[in-house]
């Protein structure tokens, strides 16, 4: 969310930034709310300094207009209240502005490749689809997962389930030994406090997982991404400077609804209800926030580049990036069977955004106190990945080859094979 003091200092330039996220929002609401809120402010501490000053003289004869004071304090208080409602309403629906390096663009035609890196494979063979060869392995099996759970939903098994565990431990050794993430295993459930601090809620509540517990308490959501419970690790805290950068890594199971996708990647694994992820979160000083987007984005790209996998890096354009970023990159693995990138890492400068939802601060070297930055990315999405090195790896046999550095996490096998 944006701090109002920061958008009332200059809101001609906050407007023109927030134009280049094309959405439709009218500001001259949120002026107008802004003016009459700090008016009524400005009454009401009149009037309560009129008050103090009468209960100060003891003069019985302005007991009667104290009272009455008293009744016009609360009649402020509560139009006031009701502003500073209709304030918090537009203010947590506004996104966040694009950084100055973002291109200008309406949605994924106008994103920009930055780099390619590795050998796409050529085959003598026509490629399969990933669920077409998990399916003649008979290691991916859909429908039953249908019949037991219903759509986007799939049995991993036998070798190809150990493959999926193996990448998993594999991304967490790396971040852990080489990127110096501290390992964390976060709860699945988060709150709605810790939804909204990340930007999932109000927004996006329609493609959350709710659980109902009795307990009658704040309500519960399946975590979308490990960003959410990570980041929310700081929520209302005063951090020390020297705690910064906090760096943290989880591999956790993931719950979408993907409510917008209806027709989308209705066929595998690319877009399904439940997925797993291995998640980095970054909190940082807010001048130091690109920098540590671009090492972020190192350290997931360096996962591909050990399981020689080609892709490429894309930054998003301004009408393309989620709702709390200010600058994303997306990482884009080769996949044969469709003959194209698709993602598989997002990696995200949400500058001070969420660190104002979340009412999350830190003191800097003058004991300002000020709102730090923080950032997100997948190290990498566990499911995609799976599928990358099922296609890029696969034999005219229908086998797969293992990734040597995958070999050591699953018994030095070398391939996978119906035998």
């Amino acid at each position: 969310m944006h701090d109002l003091k920061e958008i009332r200092k200059d809101f001609s330039t906050f407007e023109e930034a927030l134009k280049k996220r094309l959405v439709n929002i009218d500001l001259n609401i949120l002026k107008d709310l802004d003016i009459q809120n700090r008016d009524l402010i400005q009454k009401k501490e009149l009037l309560e300094k009129e008050k103090k000053d009468i209960s100060k003289s003891k003069d019985k004869s302005l007991f009667a207009k104290s009272k009455e004071i008293s009744r016009s304090i609360d009649k402020l208080y509560e139009k006031q209240k009701k502003i500073r409602s209709d304030l918090e309403k537009i203010l947590s629906n506004i996104p966040n502005t694009p950084h100055v390096d973002v291109p200008i663009g309406k949605n994924d035609n106008d994103n920009v490749e930055v780099t390619r890196s590795g050998e796409i494979p050529e085959f003598d063979f026509k490629p399969m689809s990933h669920y077409e060869i998990g399916e003649k392995l008979d290691m991916l099996d859909f429908d039953l997962a249908t019949k037991t759970t219903g759509s986007r939903f799939v049995f991993v098994k036998k070798k190809l389930a150990l493959l999926e565990r193996a990448i998993s431990n594999f991304m967490l050794d790396i971040h852990i030994t080489k990127n110096g993430y501290e390992e964390i295993s976060p709860p699945l459930l988060a709150s709605e406090n810790s939804m909204f601090g990340t930007g999932q809620l109000p927004k996006f509540e329609n493609d959350q997982f709710e659980v109902k517990l009795d307990e009658g308490g704040e309500r519960k959501f399946l975590i979308p991404t490990a960003e959410v419970i990570l980041t929310n690790i700081v929520k209302d805290r005063i951090i020390g400077l020297n705690l910064l950068p906090m760096r943290f890594v989880a591999s956790t199971p993931c719950f979408r609804k993907e409510a917008g996708s209806y027709g989308k990647d209705t066929k595998g694994m690319i877009r399904q209800h439940q997925f797993y992820k291995v998640e980095m979160v970054s909190i940082v000083e807010q001048t130091k926030c690109m920098e540590e987007l671009e090492r972020m984005t190192n350290c997931a790209t360096g996962i591909l580049d050990l399981l020689e996998l080609p892709y490429r890096k894309v930054i998003l354009c301004s009408g393309d990036m989620g709702f709390s970023a200010e600058k994303t990159y997306d990482i884009e693995v080769w996949l044969p069977s469709e003959n194209k990138y698709r993602e598989i890492s997002s990696c995200s400068s949400c500058g001070t955004f969420q660190a104002v939802r979340m009412k999350t601060r830190y003191k800097n070297q003058k004991k300002e106190t000020l709102f730090p930055g923080t950032l997100n990315g997948s190290g990498l999405a566990i499911g995609r990945t799976l599928i990358a090195v099922m296609e890029n790896y696969q034999q005219k046999d229908g086998s797969i080859r293992i990734p040597k550095v995958l070999r050591p996490y699953m018994n030095n096998l070398e391939k996978i094979s119906v035998n």
